[in-house]
């Protein structure tokens, strides 16, 4: 009797565990995925792994290790077939002419924000930058395992040993992987126009006049905070608009549907500043769900705006369904 409750103890010991390293685990399995939905699609799977394979752990390694071993054959059984997600101005050139965007690729082509992981302000600020849009986006050019073993060394730090323990590896090819890895991130950097803005906090005052602007439907305040060469980019949509002139053209275009918007403040990505954008929903007083706006700075001025319209978003950032007027 006294061993089984021992060992009821024990078990729940192990998942307390579970779930106080669950917050740095789901930002492993987002920064492997690029998803938030499928980042907690994995660490649900984990758990249930964890809580059916606790009687097989047999403590050859430390339980840290054991449930990120799982973790992480999780996310390169994902990623086996997977395409690499994207964001539209990595991959699509701008609009050569302004109308309405039609063609919309599968949720599963982009890289989404993500909610923060934890309400510890030093987990927030510890490699914040490996959280930004940017760098997971950089992140998916590397093939999974190179993937998983930069990302345990360069933003984890673990140690080459547990990592090798955790991905079934010899130290030696951890850490040839790991060489590879950085080699071709580097020369990703290289192609990303965005790159050396991570880690850029952009103005509030110009993040609040962004909102006044576009509450308000203000044109031309909202065209004029942005950068010559600023962008709008909105996935699911390929299309994506560069430079004032076709900013302001298309702001008029689609002043139908965005009048009317009203904003709440969110962040996102490491506590990166963000914005969650409801727009009239046409039949009463109510607003409801449209796209949560990242905005990315440039010499104190907007350079780009990626609103990523995707409703399911919104609850996983704790979001209402609806706002009144």
């Amino acid at each position: 009797m006294h061993r089984q409750e021992a060992k009821m103890n024990e078990t729940a010991v192990e998942l307390q565990l579970f779930e106080n390293i669950k917050p740095e685990l789901t930002s492993f399995c987002y920064r492997m995925l690029g998803s938030i939905d499928d980042a907690d699609d994995a660490v649900q799977e984990t758990y249930i792994r964890v809580w059916r394979s606790l009687k097989a752990f047999r403590q050859d390694s430390s339980f840290r290790t054991w449930v990120y071993r799982i973790a992480s054959n999780l996310c390169l059984d994902k990623l086996r077939q997977a395409k690499r997600r994207i964001r539209p101005v990595d991959h699509f050139d701008p609009a050569a002419s302004i109308v309405e965007p039609r063609e919309m690729l599968p949720d599963s082509s982009w890289v989404w924000p993500a909610p923060d992981f934890s309400e510890n302000p030093e987990d927030i600020i510890v490699r914040r930058d490996t959280l930004q849009i940017c760098f997971i986006t950089l992140l998916q050019s590397l093939p999974p395992r190179q993937r998983a073993v930069l990302i345990l060394k360069d933003v984890f730090e673990w140690p080459s040993k547990q990592i090798a323990e955790t991905l079934d590896m010899s130290p030696a090819a951890v850490n040839s992987a790991l060489q590879r890895a950085r080699e071709t991130l580097d020369r990703e950097k290289l192609r990303s126009d965005e790159f050396s803005m991570i880690g850029v906090e952009p103005d509030r005052e110009l993040l609040a006049r962004y909102v006044e602007a576009f509450e308000q439907f203000d044109l031309d305040a909202l065209v004029a905070l942005f950068h010559e060469e600023g962008r709008m980019s909105m996935p699911p949509f390929a299309m994506w608009i560069r430079g004032k002139e076709n900013l302001s053209k298309f702001f008029s275009l689609t002043r139908w549907h965005c009048e009317g918007s009203r904003f709440v403040p969110v962040t996102a990505n490491g506590g990166y500043p963000a914005f969650a954008q409801y727009v009239p929903s046409g039949e009463d007083d109510t607003l409801i769900p449209w796209g949560i706006h990242m905005i990315e700075v440039r010499d104190g001025q907007i350079y780009h705006v990626q609103n990523y319209i995707n409703t399911k978003l919104f609850s996983r950032f704790g979001l209402p369904a609806r706002l009144h007027r």
